[in-house]
């Protein structure tokens, strides 16, 4: 199960096996995640940091993800491993806690999921916060292939522009920033050529929920994805693995993740689309380059 209610969780804080992961985050303020998870958070959750934990200090894009051997010793000294079902949080509609899942679930730790609706679903429903912050014993890392492994369902820029056309590609950042009208962070504006927009919150519904399976379907048929393979990006590859969470809530086959996404793609010197239309690839003469 991918996604939990609040209603749900809630009757199981009292199993051992439980670990709750408050993973809130902002590109605003990236600061601010640990700040209100002293504030206040879920009984029994701990903080794991996006930039210490899920990101690697070196790699492709701002976020690149760490070698798996190196996020799973690190979630065990959280005391979360192997033998526990791990439940994600955020405030952000999922666009962060679908990280921790992507990580988890793509090194085939089945039990994860997030928490639908975020933060907002639990105060929503009444239910109750601490400022107690909780210490788990280590825990035997979830399994990997060891150090140096590699992530499954990942692809890199090398392949992904060699594949531009050939696969689906969709964008999750806001609008204006895949059409270029604003980039508050990355140094050239607009999108990869090729990339239909599909912003997360397109998957959601106004309370922050994940829209119904049949919603999400149908949201993703419009946005291009069919019989063939997709990729997921946005600004650095945290964002977009809430549209991977959002495909497997829809029955559909997982899609591969850009890690580096937009930012690795701009680094990297590559011709760029702009506009609302998502561009033929490189040299069809609608492209700009930096």
């Amino acid at each position: 199960m991918s996604l939990i209610s609040a209603a749900d969780l809630a009757v199981t804080l009292d199993d051992p096996d439980l670990r709750i992961a408050d993973v809130r985050w902002s590109l605003a303020e990236p600061r601010g995640g640990a700040a209100a998870y002293a504030a206040a958070h879920l009984p029994g959750a701990v903080f794991v940091d996006l930039e210490s934990v899920l990101t690697a200090t070196s790699g492709p894009g701002r976020h690149p993800l760490p070698d798996p051997a190196t996020f799973a010793a690190a979630l065990g000294e959280l005391g979360i491993g192997r033998d526990h079902r791990v439940v994600a949080c955020d405030d952000a509609g999922g666009t962060v806690a679908a990280r921790l899942w992507w990580m988890l679930d793509t090194l085939g730790h089945a039990r994860a999921a997030v928490l639908d609706g975020g933060i907002g679903a639990w105060r929503a429903a009444g239910l109750p916060f601490t400022v107690d912050v909780p210490h788990f014993p280590h825990a035997e890392p979830v399994a990997t292939a060891g150090p140096g492994s590699r992530w499954p369902r990942t692809i890199d820029l090398p392949a992904l522009a060699g594949r531009l056309g050939e696969l689906t590609l969709l964008d999750a950042r806001a609008g204006e920033r895949y059409r270029g009208e604003i980039e508050p962070i990355d140094r050239v504006p607009g999108h990869i050529p090729t990339a239909h927009s599909l912003p997360t919150a397109a998957l959601l519904e106004p309370d922050g929920r994940f829209l119904a399976a049949a919603e999400l379907a149908s949201r993703f048929a419009l946005a291009g994805v069919g019989d063939g393979p997709v990729v997921v990006a946005c600004g650095s590859g945290v964002n977009a693995c809430q549209l991977a969470l959002g495909m497997r809530a829809a029955g559909l086959p997982d899609p591969l993740l850009y890690p580096g996404s937009y930012s690795d793609w701009t680094q990297s010197g590559m011709p760029i689309a702009t506009g609302a239309e998502p561009g033929d690839p490189p040299g069809s003469g609608r492209l700009r380059s930096r």
